[in-house]
């Protein structure tokens, strides 16, 4: 009953103090828990508010969360970290709410990602100068300046070696490496506009960067390896996407290096999505990047919508929002589900095998389970609203993240103070 239910049969991997557990209280346990987070009944879970900020946050992520592939379902103790225009990360234990560190003020941060496998927190503020921290402790690690007001962060490792690719409101891709943020290159990717866009293929091959405020260009894909070790005489390798006014993109999580975009399409006013496989094709004499179309379809979205949000669930699954409305399709276009339940936009959402939530300005929160239809494959089930507050204090949620067994969301405080709400689910 594991198996079928969650591909799982290794109880040892949750530590010997599982390793008594029965698979029986195991299944039920995790049983019920699914059940209180698709019913989001009150008495199911726990919400907690984290204030402190005095301004407002840019940024949140998990600096540990519970697992989908192992959760911990006797004794979770998430932490999430959030980053300020006041000048501050902080950290905190959502069980407990406590406050766990704070950094010292330092110029209003405008972005910030974590490495949660080597749990280590980056951050970038308004001057352009990128932090390091490590996610204990809160202790500055190192530090370096891109001399940008708008920063785009990307991390990813390759063989065990750590690197850091920040996108430029100029245009430009930097990239560092190692905990002492060494610059391995520069180059520039979307003359005078800011990058934006900002991805690393599965395979960790390809970097994919581009720019939502210009219709007229092409996001480009790099070969990493261009950008890590790039050799003394030789140009990056380096392609355009062949289409033009790149509004969203996600890598497929499944395969190598196969990119969904939406993209300004010929229509006027209309909105397309494309999938393209990248691969890299070596002859005796040359070396180049191939950007080969797999489908593409057009979609009924609103163009004045300045916010498209586009995730993949796995090889045929991909979950757009924008506006008050969120879309199921599959890759070759087939719309799965369609759901319209807020009442103002849509400002941020998150995915996972289990849910997907989505925030909004409305101050509420939507969770949707996945369900395996027979016909269609996967397909989203709606289920409940989680509210965050009153709208004579609040504006409306601005981020939203999950782990496997909560929920943690940044809500705009009328007062220019934003604060965090957390839920919790227990078993």
């Amino acid at each position: 009953m594991c198996l079928q239910r969650w591909s799982f049969c290794n109880l040892a991997v949750l530590g010997s103090e599982h390793a008594n557990q029965s698979w029986k209280r195991y299944f039920l346990r995790r049983r019920h828990l699914e059940m209180k987070m698709t019913k989001g009944r009150t008495g199911g879970y726990t919400c907690k508010t984290f204030r402190g900020h005095t301004d407002r946050v840019v940024g949140l992520v998990y600096l540990q969360g519970n697992s989908a592939q192992h959760p911990d379902l006797w004794s979770s103790s998430a932490t999430v970290c959030s980053a300020s225009t006041d000048g501050t990360v902080r950290a905190w234990n959502i069980q407990n709410g406590e406050l766990l560190w704070c950094s010292p003020v330092q110029s209003p941060l405008a972005g910030l990602i974590v490495d949660e496998r080597h749990e280590v927190v980056i951050t970038a503020d308004s001057t352009g100068l990128i932090k390091t921290w490590q996610a204990q402790t809160g202790q500055e690690v190192a530090s370096f300046s891109a001399a940008s007001p708008q920063c785009t962060l990307l991390q990813y490792s390759i063989n065990n070696d750590w690197f850091l690719t920040v996108g430029t409101s100029q245009g430009s891709l930097c990239t560092l490496a190692d905990s002492e943020l060494t610059k391995k290159s520069s180059i520039m990717v979307c003359d005078t506009f800011k990058v934006n866009i900002l991805l690393v293929s599965p395979d960790k091959k390809w970097i994919m960067a581009g720019t939502k405020d210009n219709d007229d260009l092409s996001p480009k894909v790099i070969y990493t390896e261009s950008l890590t070790s790039p050799p003394e005489d030789e140009d990056p390798l380096c392609h355009s996407v062949p289409v033009i006014g790149c509004q969203a993109a996600v890598f497929i999580p499944t395969q190598p290096a196969r990119l969904a975009v939406i993209h300004c399409s010929n229509h006027q006013n209309n909105k397309a999505l494309t999938v393209f496989d990248v691969s890299i094709k070596k002859t005796k004499y040359k070396t180049e990047i191939q950007v080969q179309q797999v489908e593409s379809f057009s979609l009924t979205l609103n163009t004045r919508t300045s916010h498209i949000f586009l995730e993949a669930k796995d090889s045929n699954c991909l979950v757009l929002a924008a506006d008050q409305e969120l879309w199921v399709y599959s890759l070759k276009g087939a719309l799965l589900a369609t759901f319209k339940e807020h009442t103002m936009p849509i400002s941020s959402i998150c995915v996972d095998s289990f849910r997907v939530v989505t925030a909004s300005q409305d101050l509420s929160l939507r969770v949707l389970t996945w369900r395996s239809d027979r016909d269609h494959g996967l397909t989203l089930d709606s289920r409940y609203h989680l509210l965050g507050g009153s709208h004579t204090m609040s504006r409306g949620f601005t981020h939203v993240k999950c782990d496997y067994s909560s929920i943690v969301a940044t809500v705009e405080g009328k007062d220019g103070k934003d604060v965090l709400k957390a839920y919790s689910f227990t078993s």
